[in-house]
């Protein structure tokens, strides 16, 4: 029997990635031609998946060209007030529906994370892979749809408020109450303090954009 080759990114996923890594930044132009050279595939689908992404406002129109969009103060606040309800409905549902083994998962996340403290970008992805495993928790295939939504647009933000000093040992120790209030089945706990983890990192923000 042949082995199947691991399945590859589509040119969407190559760039939505790209900017979620920071390769590309709000305002940066995105050239088919570049991309194409860039990933390696055609200008087909490169083509494709910018039109989907400008659909998506991930992308916007600069005259001719198609750049990375920005967020400005009330669509990150709009983002914001979206992405605390949908992330508390996930708590909540995560606390009555979590099996043991997606508890134990979440502990050792918060455990490990700890040792990445001091570094703001590694940081932020430990953070999405433990919003993301608090998602799966929730057993709700339309919650997670409109999460993974909610985080594209989150790529859109040019930094991280992990960044901010002391703001990465406060998120895990928001993380470990969230944790804990799933572990006790405590809905109402999770829903908050997953709330409350999202206020906290939102005032963190707007505190650095009004620093810059």
């Amino acid at each position: 029997m042949s082995q199947q080759r691991p399945q590859q990114k589509d040119a969407y996923t190559l760039i939505l990635d790209a900017i979620d890594g920071g390769m590309f930044k709000p305002g940066d132009r995105l050239v088919e031609s570049d991309l194409a050279d860039r990933f390696g595939v055609s200008r087909t689908p490169i083509r494709e998946a910018l039109q989907r992404l400008e659909t998506q406002s991930l992308l916007a129109r600069d005259g001719r060209s198609l750049i990375v969009a920005s967020l400005d103060h009330n669509q990150l606040s709009e983002l914001y007030a979206v992405r605390s309800e949908l992330e508390g409905l996930a708590a909540r549902l995560a606390a009555r529906h979590a099996t043991p083994e997606e508890v134990r998962v979440l502990q050792l996340m918060v455990k490990e994370d700890m040792d990445l403290v001091g570094d703001a970008n590694a940081l932020a992805r430990a953070n999405r892979r433990f919003h993301k495993m608090i998602h799966l928790a929730s057993h709700n295939r339309y919650l997670v749809q409109q999460l993974d939504l909610v985080h594209r647009s989150m790529a859109l933000l040019a930094t991280t408020s992990l960044a901010a000093e002391g703001r990465g040992e406060m998120a895990l120790s928001e993380h470990g109450a969230i944790v804990d209030a799933i572990e006790n089945r405590d809905e109402d706990g999770a829903y908050a303090a997953l709330k409350t983890h999202i206020s906290q990192a939102f005032e963190t923000r707007l505190k650095l954009s009004a620093d810059s």
